[in-house]
């Protein structure tokens, strides 16, 4: 028997009101509006002024049930992004978007790296720490892989200031990866780099292009996908899963919000 476990986060609209004030700008990574048009509500009237009839003519007094989304962005909840996020040339050739990308390679075998016993609250996620968790796995990763990061950033929710510090990969971890095989790379954080505020302000005291974004940048040497805002890793084995990362055909975009499964013998 083969379980399926949901790696995805429900895009909630409640969710927006869940932002800290000064984050208010970012509602559109976090869920999309919606305007909900319920059968015995505005579905009727929907219904009935394409259908050319009133409410009076419903069979059973109602239309149907639809939903309006907007002001959302490609990179919304659980999202697959596509090598054109990170860069317009990735290892020398054009990056490819989220339509480019062919569904097998994103059905590939799973493992979680589980750095929770070394990570800390917006510092760096070590090469160290990697392999010390890639050890625990009894494995090592292969050409295609995908590699889930668990550094339990999952146990906070949008009002929580906790969720806003989450450890970052860099570009050393992350080109290690991608240097074993990995071609997929997930979190479960909010992002897959150190957070924003906290690499400006290395570059502010530095003025080292070098520390901007360079988990994502690391992306332009060595082409792979990048997973965030991921959930219930902790369901999962470390190894021996396939999971899927099955993203909106949204054309050319640089992400899509995507369902993520895992198939769990």
């Amino acid at each position: 028997m083969t379980r399926l476990i949901d790696l995805t986060q429900t895009l909630d609209p409640a969710n927006r009101a869940l932002l800290p004030p000064q984050l208010a700008a970012a509602a559109v990574v976090v869920s999309p509006k919606i305007e909900y048009f319920h059968p015995k509500e505005k579905g009727a009237d929907e219904f009935c002024k394409y259908l050319g009839c009133t409410h009076d003519d419903l069979t059973d007094g109602e239309g149907w049930g639809s939903e309006i989304l907007t002001d959302m962005s490609s990179h919304c909840g659980t999202h697959v992004d596509a090598p054109l996020h990170s860069a317009s040339r990735i290892a020398g050739a054009p990056a490819r978007t989220i339509t480019d990308i062919d569904l097998g390679e994103l059905y590939r075998p799973g493992l979680v790296l589980d750095v929770r016993p070394w990570a800390k609250p917006g510092e760096e996620i070590t090469v160290a720490m990697l392999d010390a968790a890639l050890a625990a796995t009894g494995t090592t990763i292969k050409q295609g892989d995908a590699v889930l990061i668990r550094t339990g950033q999952e146990r906070f929710t949008l009002k929580d200031a906790g969720y806003y510090q989450q450890p970052g990969m860099s570009r050393a971890g992350t080109l290690h990866l991608t240097g074993q095989g990995a071609t997929i790379l997930g979190t479960d954080a909010v992002g897959w780099d150190l957070p924003f505020g906290l690499m400006a302000r290395k570059y502010q005291e530095t003025k080292d292009k070098a520390v901007l974004w360079d988990g994502h940048k690391a992306i332009v040497e060595r082409e792979a996908f990048i997973v965030q805002q991921m959930t219930n890793l902790g369901a999962l084995p470390l190894s021996g899963f396939m999971v899927g990362f099955f993203p909106i055909k949204l054309a050319n975009c640089s992400a899509a919000p995507a369902r993520v499964v895992a198939f769990v013998d």
